[in-house]
Parts: C-alpha cells; sequence; structure tokens
C-alpha cells in the first residue's frame, strides 16, 4: 500500500460511518470490484439537471464569487 494511501484511510477511519461507507463503495467501484449502478433519479432532480443545462447553454455560470460563498457555506 502506498502512504498516500495508508494517509487517506487512517484520515477515513475518523469520519462518520455512513461517509465511510460512501469512501468504500467509491473505491470499489474504481478497483472494478463492484459495478457502478445507475441511480434513479426523480422528477425533480431531472427537472434541476435539464435547468442547469439549459442555463449552461445560454452561457449562465455562477461567478467567482458566488462559488466562493457556496464553498464557504459548506465549510470547503
Amino acid at each position: 500500500m502506498t502512504k498516500l494511501l495508508d494517509q487517506a484511510l487512517e484520515i477515513a477511519r475518523s469520519l462518520p460511518a455512513d461517509a465511510q461507507d460512501d469512501i468504500a463503495r467509491i473505491v470499489l467501484q474504481l478497483s472494478g470490484a463492484e459495478a457502478a449502478y445507475p441511480v434513479i433519479l426523480s422528477d425533480d432532480e431531472r427537472s434541476a439537471i435539464a435547468a442547469s443545462k439549459e442555463a449552461a447553454a445560454q452561457g449562465e455560470f455562477a461567478t467567482e464569487a458566488q462559488v466562493r460563498a457556496t464553498w464557504a457555506k459548506h465549510g470547503l
């Protein structure tokens, strides 16, 4: 195991169980050990994605300040 992977796993051990499970699923998918199943979207989610695609097609993107504010709001 590489130092980086060992470091990542050590950090993951300190996370809540649901976050650990999310990380485990991602690792399994990336390694090919687990198939990625399609996510079933709700009608609201489909509408939100369609609206986002339309906004992008029109060149409507968040400003750098808006992105930074969102990151700050979520502690990123």
